[in-house]
């Protein structure tokens, strides 16, 4: 065996003996929240499409139609032949959605956040996340070379010490949270973290991954905090939307100087014309349907006060297990009732704390939801 495969021979056996390895595994949607596994249909508790609108015909003949008149890629870098008319449609539309002057699209919402927060913070400057801010939030951290301090999760007032504490000794500060936290289904408090950068000459970055849709009329977290200052809105049009891309809002120069300058964009080739279609398609949807959007919290709702839970903040619920043997375990069990949900295991959580991560959509009828409840409350009492 070559050095290379008894590496990763190893680190696989590692893994395997703490239950922590990941497997992909074959799932074909079938239908609303209905998937096909391991030749089983199977009710999903653990998909991102909040609202089911990858599978709703117009956004379906969106996509379609754009990649029969446009073509199936956009060919290039936007910089240089990538950016098809659909693209500039789309960021008007984002832009106007979240109320901002300008927007720009990514591939992704990995790829957004990973070229942000490079182009805005550099080494002179410091960074500020919260603990449990998303992967991607870290991954553009520690591509930008900038000092960074991590608060703890949700806490202002230790990001406000921080800042007091370090702001005086870097050139600028950026401030980056999830909007929804998409391990724990809770909401950051945008309006104390803004008056901490307010009172710090901090700029503040929310991921709106897991908010666009479904809080805040559709318009996401920053809707539900009207003062709070958000400099930069980002998102991705891959959970509520049903599509895939990333994308940020906010100033005009501040858009512009991410197109010439964010290397995930300049690097990258446009995303292509059937996802901005299918995007566009979404938010007219979003737009003209408040209460679709508001289904998938109150279903989360409804499930976490059967399961004697917390209230719910947004469409996901955590039931934290413990060990990485014992979420596996009851994600087996629910499978075998006929749910898919998922086991969520460190490194994706902290250790201590594997789960099941429950993802609540508009298609769940309220008898299916109760059904859950009934089985997760039989396995945390075991």
């Amino acid at each position: 065996m070559d050095t290379l495969t008894a590496f990763a021979a190893d680190k696989l056996a590692a893994l395997d003996a703490q239950h922590l390895r990941r497997r992909l595994v074959a799932t074909a949607r079938a239908g609303g929240p209905w998937l096909e596994r391991r030749g089983r249909r199977l009710l999903s508790f653990s998909c991102n499409d909040y609202l089911n609108l990858s599978q709703h015909p117009d956004v379906k003949r969106a996509a379609a139609d754009a990649a029969l008149t446009h073509g199936t890629g956009a060919g290039a870098s936007r910089l240089v032949t990538g950016d098809h008319p659909l693209l500039e449609a789309l960021e008007r539309r984002l832009a106007k959605l979240k109320g901002t002057e300008a927007a720009c699209v990514f591939g992704s919402g990995y790829l957004a956040n990973a070229g942000i927060i490079p182009t805005f913070a550099g080494s002179a400057d410091a960074l500020f996340i919260d603990e449990l801010a998303h992967a991607c939030i870290w991954a553009g951290a520690r591509l930008s070379g900038a000092r960074t301090f991590a608060f703890r999760h949700n806490d202002a007032a230790h990001l406000a010490a921080l800042l007091a504490e370090h702001r005086a000794s870097a050139r600028h500060a950026l401030v980056a949270t999830d909007g929804v936290f998409s391990m724990d289904g809770d909401i950051a408090p945008l309006d104390r973290l803004s008056a901490a950068c307010a009172a710090h000459d901090a700029w503040l970055l929310a991921d709106d991954a897991h908010a666009v849709g479904v809080l805040g009329g559709g318009r996401g977290t920053a809707a539900l905090f009207p003062a709070a200052r958000v400099d930069l809105q980002m998102g991705t049009l891959s959970k509520a939307l049903g599509g895939y891309g990333g994308y940020l809002c906010a100033t005009g120069p501040v858009v512009d100087l991410i197109k010439t300058r964010a290397r995930t964009l300049v690097y990258s080739t446009g995303l292509p014309p059937s996802a901005a279609a299918s995007a566009i398609a979404a938010l007219d949807i979003v737009e003209a349907d408040p209460a679709l959007c508001a289904t998938p919290l109150a279903r989360a709702r409804q499930f976490a006060e059967l399961a004697g839970l917390p209230p719910a903040q947004s469409p996901i619920v955590a039931v934290v297990l413990g060990s990485a043997e014992r979420a596996l375990a009851a994600s087996a069990a629910l499978e075998e009732e006929g749910f898919a949900v998922v086991a969520i295991r460190p490194p994706t959580v902290p250790q201590g704390t594997a789960r099941l991560r429950l993802a609540f959509s508009a298609a769940h009828a309220e008898a299916d939801v109760a059904r859950l409840a009934a089985c997760v409350m039989r396995l945390r009492a075991a």
